[in-house]
């Protein structure tokens, strides 16, 4: 059988893999002039190739198309994709929060071992080949247009990713393919990126990192979101960060209006507790500033900002603030609100929600259920999941569980 997969990124690279050891003849399409440009950027050029958890901890981080891709996730996990690499000879090493990294941290290493899997699978690889249209007659797809010219195939393979980080060649191709054969398309939205913010109260703190907060998005008096303890940086247009990542894929498709994040900058005090440390931090500081005791509990940039929220002044002196104020203070440590304006453009977020409407794809092979040999693969569809390497074990499950139909 005569196999095209079309896209050289994580999704593309492993289905041609996995189809070619089946013992069909594939044939890998890739416009770029090499493959898996976007694979060398992710986990800032250290490649985050997957997360160490399993089953229903995996399915956690999942955020869109959760129950979809619940049977791929089970067919090849984490596990399943470490020893791929490892047996590629990729050492491997797992750190903070499951996220799995090759121990050279190159995500070259990545690349070139799923390289080397094509070439001993014997799949022919075509660098700079744009593929203009996917041809079909009824409800069979025949072949690929390239260069004006048709190329039969028995089964074509779509991988070609969502439209975040455009200059990797990820520019929406998947999509026109689909509507041209007849598939809807859930508008694209970005996905892992940084939050715009209204006003101008937050531009002092660009570049201040905070450690060991929550982040939570509230939809009108709703909680929606609410991240692990962990890191958020202050940018020129807002915020960003892991946690921040996380929280834009929970709130992409939210009204931003009726939106609120919370930063709580003591996640492991209550309301109570706190009460109880700044009274023996006023104590400890006898006659000295409320500078001094905000400075005792906050990075010094957000010092001023504090005081002007809680209407206090900074020369005044700790041991005059009022019970009000304390109990004001430690509710803002553990409540302190930003309004969102925006999410940063999809140009420059790490993946891409929206794709391939799931309801016309079966998870069990990843098949068209308009045509009988299309398949669809990776951040192609209507998937996505919170940052931590979740996202390419999604692409590596979906393509495995492709290649097991042939």
């Amino acid at each position: 059988m005569k196999v095209c997969v079309i896209g050289g990124g994580a999704s593309g690279m492993m289905s041609a893999i996995m189809i070619a050891r089946k013992g069909q003849d594939v044939s890998l399409y890739e416009k770029n002039e090499k493959l898996g440009k976007k694979i060398y950027i992710t986990g800032k050029g250290r490649c985050n190739v997957t997360n160490a958890t399993v089953g229903n901890e995996f399915l956690k981080n999942v955020v869109g198309g959760q129950k979809f891709v619940m049977g791929s996730v089970t067919r090849f996990n984490s596990n399943d994709t470490m020893a791929f690499f490892e047996e590629m000879g990729v050492p491997l090493k797992i750190e903070r929060g499951n996220r799995v990294f090759p121990e050279s941290d190159k995500s070259s290493d990545i690349i070139k071992a799923l390289e080397k899997a094509l070439r001993w699978a014997s799949v022919k690889v075509n660098l700079n080949t744009s593929v203009e249209e996917i041809v079909k007659i009824e409800n069979k797809v025949t072949g690929i247009k390239v260069d004006g010219k048709e190329v039969s195939f028995d089964a074509v393979v779509v991988a070609t990713g969502g439209i975040s980080y455009p200059a990797t060649g990820s520019t929406g191709d998947g999509y026109k393919f689909a509507k041209n054969l007849g598939h809807s398309v859930i508008s694209p939205v970005p996905a892992l990126c940084g939050i715009v913010v209204k006003g101008e109260e937050l531009k002092p703190l660009q570049g201040l990192s905070l450690k060991n907060v929550t982040l939570s998005a509230w939809l009108k008096e709703k909680i929606i979101y609410k991240s692990d303890i962990g890191e958020m940086l202050f940018t020129h247009f807002g915020i960003s960060g892991p946690i921040v990542l996380s929280a834009s894929s929970h709130i992409n498709r939210q009204d931003f209006s009726n939106l609120k994040l919370v930063i709580d900058f003591k996640p492991a005090l209550s309301v109570d507790g706190l009460s109880v440390r700044i009274d023996r931090d006023i104590i400890a500081l006898k006659a000295k500033q409320t500078s001094s005791l905000l400075e005792g509990l906050l990075p010094k940039a957000m010092v001023s900002i504090f005081a002007k929220r809680l209407g206090v002044k900074l020369t005044s002196k700790a041991n005059q603030l009022t019970k009000e104020n304390r109990k004001a203070l430690a509710l803002l440590l553990k409540n302190f609100e930003i309004l969102p304006k925006s999410l940063e453009s999809i140009e420059g977020a790490v993946v891409t929600a929206g794709g391939i409407n799931l309801k016309e794809v079966n998870p069990k092979f990843m098949k068209s259920k308009l045509y009988s040999n299309l398949y669809f693969v990776g951040e192609v569809l209507d998937i996505d999941a919170e940052t931590g390497g979740f996202n390419l074990q999604l692409a590596f499950s979906t393509a495995v569980t492709c290649a097991s139909d042939f």
